[in-house]
């Protein structure tokens, strides 16, 4: 496994780029950007298997949120559900990289099937704070978005012992059974600031609630605002790449109008940037969610190149070098073929070209 090297948050006034002369155009390419290592490794567990077992495979809820991934992925043979007993009984399944509450793990297994869990290791580790705080008779506040299905896995791992805290003003106002057994855990894709404002109003209501042993947040995650923030305020205009129902997606538009960017939008497609953004615009920032083809945002360069702005400038917050195993029971089939089970790293030539108006 590699390692991943992470810079503290900046504020915008500590980092900033030269402002282009009068009347140029640029773009600031944040950096990390796109895929992260629980994506990368999810995406390739439904890749490997389609090779190896042949289609269909089943894939329950999106196994990223990103709609371009998962329609490529479907028109290759995966065939994504909602719920477990959607799956043929005897059938193969993957859980999807936000991970799955032991109810459905109990589910699939009273179908029989026979399940591939792509489960982000990073969030394996919140699931395991969450069983060791229950076992401790601790009330779990899980800041998280209700309905979001990291939240629900997590959730599920001690439901009488969890109560998800939605924000701050949810943190003034939610009851607990004892005030002297608290702990807090989080969503992994959450803004680092908004949490952290909400962890601080939990803490004044509760003076005793005990932090996780180690960072919920996921260093993608966090790398990723980490550069919008230090682009921010030298962008007009921020455009992020990402679909409405990823979470860290949607977070990185938040955090480029929290630190000085003028506007900012979400777009799964280059061509769903409306022109009219683009008034009196002298620099775009651009960067991408962490389930994020790369390809999607080089269609976002070309799109802004054609209007002017060819010139391209790297932001850069870390260095990523984190690689995740595959699923065991996976690399165990893998094995038993004579296939190749260290290649971990998604190939970007995998996902074809975003303008193919076939995966539209």
């Amino acid at each position: 496994m590699g390692t991943v090297t992470s810079i503290p948050d900046t504020r915008p006034s500590d980092v900033s780029t030269p402002a282009p002369a009068t009347g140029e155009k640029r773009v600031l390419l944040a950096a990390p950007r796109g895929y992260c290592a629980g994506v990368d490794r999810a995406v390739v567990t439904v890749e490997k298997a389609l090779e190896l077992y042949g289609p269909p495979v089943y894939v329950r809820k999106e196994i990223v949120h990103n709609k371009h991934v998962v329609r490529t992925l479907e028109r290759r043979g995966a065939i994504f559900v909602q719920e477990t007993d959607e799956v043929p009984e005897g059938a193969r399944v993957i859980f999807s990289a936000h991970g799955v509450s032991p109810a459905v793990h109990a589910e699939a297994a009273a179908l029989q099937l026979q399940t591939i869990d792509a489960t982000c290791p990073l969030v394996t580790k919140v699931h395991r704070e969450a069983i060791r705080f229950a076992s401790e008779d601790y009330t779990i506040l899980l800041v998280g978005h209700t309905g979001h299905e990291e939240v629900e896995g997590t959730a599920g791992e001690a439901p009488e012992n969890t109560i998800v805290v939605e924000d701050p003003a949810h943190a003034a106002a939610v009851e607990v059974p004892d005030p002297g057994r608290l702990a807090w855990l989080s969503q992994t894709t959450l803004s680092v600031d908004e949490t952290m404002q909400t962890v601080a109003v939990l803490r004044e209501r509760f003076p005793h609630l005990q932090d996780p042993p180690s960072d919920d947040i996921c260093y993608a995650t966090q790398n990723r605002q980490v550069a919008v923030k230090q682009m921010a305020a030298d962008c007009d205009l921020m455009i992020v790449v990402g679909s409405q129902n990823s979470s860290n997606s949607k977070r990185l538009v938040e955090v480029a109008l929290e630190y000085g960017s003028r506007d900012g939008h979400l777009v799964d497609y280059a061509d769903e940037i409306d022109e009219a953004w683009l008034a009196g615009v002298s620099t775009v920032g651009v960067t991408s969610g962490a389930s994020v083809p790369e390809v999607l945002v080089r269609d976002v360069l070309d799109w802004l190149e054609e209007r002017g702005y060819a010139d391209v400038q790297a932001v850069t917050a870390a260095q990523e070098s984190l690689l995740f195993a595959l699923p065991t029971e996976l690399r165990r089939d893998l094995k038993a073929a004579g296939a190749e089970v260290t290649k971990l790293k998604h190939d970007p030539g995998a996902i074809p070209v975003a303008r193919d108006g076939s995966l539209r």
